[in-house]
């Protein structure tokens, strides 16, 4: 299937009960607007609330999304063609937030555990990666794959892993006290679903990292869901954990959407929790994988996450996403026997649920696709162009 094919499959399974937000890049007026999903419309809500973050800070956002009059419409399936087509002279979609930092957790399932100290072992190494995932996966997973994490079992389970020569840095986080939060990527960087997504021309071991995004407003209280891709260079990472910014952010390395759903009476956080992320990819050559990621077997509650990426230690005066890490680290083989599995150009990426909808990308290289241009100071100035600042409202960080 070639991308334009995948446009009239990203809505949610129950997308005429759900409280959608979109973001649609408007040619005419040179920038974003925040949108409603209403049945086959989109409704423009930026004269109402000039950003994401601003929408997501205000205690009636579900009405708002359900209900505020807009400026105007457009056909959502003329936007979804326009975004798949990649024809950037008509109005199309964008990664479905803004202000919001971009924050990830790692290692929060048992077997990507299991993937990050193989790639430590290996030293970013495919070639090696097989035969280390033989000698270690069963031992390790023997010992880490129920422990409680940050629990006197998990201490345990730790002693006896130091004492055998077994201990990762990955572990620590994995079954540690303190779970591994990073920043992702900057501010306004994600691309959006129809979007082409970025790997190293010089990374020779990759892949996609189909997860569940939670978005929290400036108080650290979850708000909306969304799927992500925190595409990944485990070369670069398993070379050392030192080349984790390398590895995890550059020019589109970070997919979100296709929209947010935003938590309402038919959908919340512990909805959001037991979803499954599904994973299908698609090569020119013919190869194709799939995975499911059950966020319910997560190692760490998402409120827990939470905590530890928003409270008195740190805020987010305009929000975050945060990503909430893969069970899915592919070891399939791909070309050569005992390689495994690494992206190829033009490679698609679907990853789905029915709830959250389809976010589906094409592969390229991190210099070849698309530079991001349209930073902070453009979006700022863009609004201010338009006139819609004015209405903005002043919002202030709980000490």
């Amino acid at each position: 299937m070639k991308l334009t094919d995948y446009a009239s499959t990203v809505l949610p399974d129950d997308a005429d009960s759900a409280t959608l937000v979109a973001r649609v890049h408007d040619p005419g007026s040179g920038g974003p607007c925040v949108a409603a999903v209403r049945g086959d419309t989109l409704v423009d809500l930026t004269e109402v609330t000039p950003t994401v973050a601003d929408l997501l800070d205000r205690p009636d956002a579900v009405d708002v999304v359900r209900t505020a009059q807009g400026a105007r419409t457009w056909s959502l399936a003329d936007v979804l063609d326009a975004t798949f087509d990649g024809d950037r002279t008509r109005a199309h979609l964008l990664a479905p937030v803004d202000l919001q930092v971009l924050k990830a957790a790692g290692v929060t399932f048992a077997r990507s555990m299991i993937e990050r100290v193989i790639e430590e072992r290996a030293a970013g190494d495919l070639h090696r990666a097989e035969e280390i995932r033989g000698k270690l996966g069963q031992l390790v997973a023997g010992h880490i794959s129920q422990v409680v994490p940050g629990s006197a079992e998990a201490a345990r389970a730790k002693e006896l892993l130091v004492a055998e020569g077994l201990w990762s840095q990955y572990l620590e986080v994995g079954i540690g006290p303190d779970p591994e939060i990073f920043t992702k990527a900057p501010v306004l960087s994600a691309v959006g679903t129809g979007a082409q997504i970025g790997v190293l021309e010089r990374s020779t071991w990759n892949n996609p990292e189909p997860e569940l995004a939670v978005v929290a407003d400036s108080r650290g209280a979850p708000i909306a869901a969304t799927l992500g891709n925190d595409v990944n260079l485990r070369d670069f990472e398993g070379r050392s954990a030192l080349l984790l910014t390398e590895a995890k952010d550059n020019n589109a390395s970070c997919a979100l959407g296709p929209f947010l759903r935003l938590f309402d009476d038919g959908f919340g956080l512990d909805d959001a929790s037991t979803i499954d992320v599904e994973l299908e990819i698609t090569g020119r050559d013919g190869f194709t994988l799939g995975g499911v990621n059950p966020v319910r077997e997560m190692s760490r509650d998402i409120r827990t996450l939470l905590e530890h990426a928003h409270g008195r230690h740190h805020r987010y005066p305009d929000g975050f996403v945060l990503l909430t890490g893969t069970m899915f680290a592919p070891t399939e083989d791909r070309d050569v026997p005992g390689q495994g599995f690494t992206h190829k150009i033009g490679d698609i990426v679907r990853i789905s649920s029915p709830r959250l909808g389809a976010l589906v990308n094409e592969v390229n290289t991190a210099e070849d696709a698309p530079d991001w241009t349209f930073g902070i100071r453009a979006l700022y100035g863009n609004l201010a162009a338009r006139g819609l600042l004015s209405g903005a409202r002043e919002q202030e960080v709980p000490a």
